[in-house]
């Protein structure tokens, strides 16, 4: 294990290899292995472009080549940013064959997060597109460049201007390349945390790929299966649950998309023959709305997935009648642990629950604030161990001597409890839930209380501060435009619904849109940002 890296305890290590979760594969053999068993078979598709496993596989052994003849070598880090395009896959497959490893930056981090990636993973090179959406990555890297001079490489799909062209370093691979063991660390993503810079989560072929093979199995992927990526695929729920990654372990099609919205995922769904695709629970929203008033053909469409965030069960009821598909709730965390409904839940459970985990060497504590185990039913914090949750951060020991208890057990900072039956229902961050004065109110309870309203299209709930009661309630709610609503009207229905008084939000604020993170989830850090500027300015007389 690289310096830094937490090692799975040997005896941990030994016993997930005999229970047979870790098989010593690796991410290069993985493409090499689809390549020459049915090489001609579709991988990818990207607009009018359709790339066979036969032809990634040797982009990616020529890509290979030509890092190594740029300086790259094993074990350093390269800063990948890029888009959903076929040389994402192309560059990630090379780098895993070279034994360098990837640095996934989602495509809305800006200076701030690249410079600290730079500079704490220590990066060799810094992989772009020329522009994207608007906006113009070289010049980013210039800014990056200045502030981050270790940085020996920027490499640029597209125009390269002064930079180095990506379409310049494919070269014949003249020898083979010793590439990584099965146990070394293929690649590290970002944790998603609202607060401070992301911490950096170390992934090894063998726990990550175990991860694949398991998603791949429970959401029944197969050669036939045609994955749908909306989401940015550097982000860990697209990529690997099953997501690309599991879609292409499976031999199955990737389809990418440009972006979320129906009008481009709806028509690539019935052009592809789509059977699974991926989304956060504001884009269910908006995919509901749009498919009850549009002529769509969704019929290959036979899993929607929600994940990101919790999916509020008034929406999750209306999916399969909608949409003419099956839900699948998916919750999990780029440290490990991932939970679905099954295919063959029934509805209650796929409304109610996050779905439990996908291995049955998955480990789940629930426990109070002193760590002692709540009681049958109880909500607690959720604490895991298993063979594909990591065991500590990159370069990171005074944080994780926080986030893993003594016995490896990682500490996701979520509030859940566990149904009878296994099944998870999250409760919400323990951040995000509000002390009004010592009663706790938990968002996610009051936000689907908000969502039953015919007149809501979508709502959050953050904590505000407050002198008298340490913090207040706010409920920022985005409504129909048909439907005009008042505070007052809010209020007394959650009242009709029998919520208690201090659940009631102290203040409603309406809106058009909400924040959003760079995956597309709902910013309650940004949101709470806005509620205290906003009582900053009301308080000010000068203002």
């Amino acid at each position: 294990m690289m310096e830094g890296c937490h090692a799975w305890p040997e005896e941990w290590a030994e016993r997930y290899r005999q229970l047979g979760c870790w098989r010593g594969e690796t991410f290069g053999e993985m493409l090499r292995q689809h390549a020459a068993a049915h090489g001609d078979r579709v991988a990818i598709v990207s607009g009018d472009r359709r790339i066979s496993y036969a032809e990634l596989d040797a982009s990616a052994d020529r890509l290979a080549a030509g890092f190594r003849n740029l300086g790259l070598r094993p074990r350093d880090r390269v800063i990948v940013q890029l888009p959903n395009i076929p040389q994402f896959f192309e560059v990630i497959f090379a780098l895993f064959r070279l034994g360098a490893l990837p640095v996934f930056s989602l495509p809305a981090h800006r200076k701030s997060e690249i410079v600290y990636l730079c500079e704490f993973a220590e990066a060799a090179a810094y992989i772009i597109p020329d522009i994207d959406m608007g906006f113009d990555y070289r010049e980013l890297a210039d800014q990056v460049r200045e502030a981050a001079p270790g940085l020996r490489q920027v490499i640029v799909a597209g125009d390269a201007g002064k930079y180095v062209a990506l379409d310049d370093l494919y070269a014949e691979l003249v020898d083979d390349i010793d590439g990584p063991r099965p146990e070394d660390i293929a690649f590290f993503q970002l944790s998603g945390g609202t607060t401070g810079l992301p911490k950096l989560i170390p992934r090894t072929h063998d726990d990550y790929i175990y991860s694949l093979r398991m998603s791949a199995e429970i959401c029944a992927l197969n050669e036939h299966s045609v994955y749908l990526a909306v989401l940015p695929v550097a982000h860990n729920y697209p990529l690997s649950s099953p997501g690309t990654l599991g879609t292409l372990y499976a031999g199955g099609k990737v389809v990418l998309a440009r972006g979320a919205s129906p009008d481009i995922a709806f028509p690539l769904i019935a052009q592809e023959g789509v059977t699974i695709t991926a989304v956060v629970p504001p884009l269910v929203l908006i995919w509901l709305d749009a498919a009850a008033s549009r002529r769509c053909d969704l019929s290959p469409l036979r899993v929607l997935q929600a994940g990101g965030a919790k999916l509020s069960a008034e929406a999750a009821k209306r999916v399969r009648n909608v949409m003419g598909c099956t839900l699948q709730q998916v919750y999990g965390m780029a440290e490990g642990l991932v939970n679905y409904t099954r295919l063959d839940d029934p509805e209650d459970i796929v409304v109610n629950t996050q779905g439990r985990p996908m291995s049955p060497y998955d480990e789940i504590r629930l426990v109070d604030d002193d760590d002692r185990e709540v009681e049958p039913g109880g909500t607690g914090h959720l604490l895991t161990r298993g063979p594909y949750t990591i065991r500590g951060y990159y370069k990171a020991e005074k944080h994780n001597a926080k986030a893993f208890t003594a016995d490896g057990f990682y500490r996701t900072g979520d509030l859940a409890r566990l149904t009878p039956s296994g099944y998870l229902v999250i409760e919400g961050r323990a951040k995000d839930q509000i002390n009004r004065g010592g009663d706790k109110v938990a968002a996610e309870e009051v936000e689907n209380h908000l969502l039953a309203h015919p007149g809501v299209h979508d709502a959050a709930v953050v904590a505000m501060p407050d002198e008298f009661l340490g913090e207040r309630t706010c409920a920022f709610v985005i409504p129909y435009p048909s439907s005009p609503l008042t505070a007052a009207e809010l209020k007394a229905f959650l009242r009709e619904r029998g919520l208690a008084a201090y659940k009631i939000p102290d203040r409603v604020e309406f809106t058009d849109s909400f924040p959003k993170t760079g995956v597309g989830k709902v910013s309650k850090k940004t949101l709470r940002e806005l509620i205290v500027n906003k009582r900053n300015e009301l308080a000010d007389p000068s203002k």
